[in-house]
């Protein structure tokens, strides 16, 4: 079995890889998201995981690269990572009582045959009607603020979440049902 990299510095994305492969490398990517142009947030995810798996991919001969990218979606709107805590909190809010999408982009990169295999997975998540103190509450422990959507759903599920219509490992950051299929699908 060839080396299995990811491109990837998310603990839970590297959790969820670990559940389902054994040995990992785990190498985090340095592409600066802001740069990548897209028609729709499915095409951005996809495109921003091509790229992490590329830019690592260089580095690894013989290996087998995974690229993910997660954004969460507001109607047409993109929600990346939240600026400070009052845009965590502008963003929870602008998610209250609301259905928005989780779409998980994969690149999937064989590095000795240059082959680049890419998917998105999307997930539906309707939230509660959040009071503004449980908002501010999750907000002040710091965790929101490194994730896209500005929250972690492992985190806050049974406090913010009405339902779930997909993948929930694609809203934690890498549908692993999906990625499987692409690692088949390579060899």
């Amino acid at each position: 079995m060839r080396k299995v990299v990811l491109a990837s510095a998310s603990p839970r994305r590297a959790e969820l890889l670990k559940n389902i492969l054994a040995n990992v490398e785990i190498v985090p990517s340095r592409i600066d998201e802001a740069g990548i142009r897209a028609r729709t947030p499915e095409a951005f995810a996809v495109k921003a995981a091509a790229a992490k798996a590329r830019e690592i991919g260089k580095k690894k001969k013989n290996a087998v690269v995974i690229g993910a990218d997660t954004v969460v979606v507001l109607g047409r709107k993109i929600l990346g990572k939240p600026k400070d805590a009052p845009d965590a909190v502008k963003i929870l809010k602008s998610l209250s009582g609301k259905t928005h999408r989780v779409i998980t982009g994969l690149a999937v990169l064989d590095t000795k045959s240059g082959k680049l295999l890419t998917h998105h997975e999307t997930t539906k998540v309707k939230m509660k009607k959040l009071p503004i103190e449980d908002i501010i509450g999750y907000v002040m422990t710091g965790s929101p603020l490194d994730k896209a959507g500005a929250y972690g759903i492992q985190e806050i599920e049974a406090m913010f979440v009405e339902r779930i219509d997909g993948d929930f490992d694609n809203v934690v950051g890498l549908p692993a049902a999906a990625l499987l299929k692409l690692l088949r699908a390579l060899v």
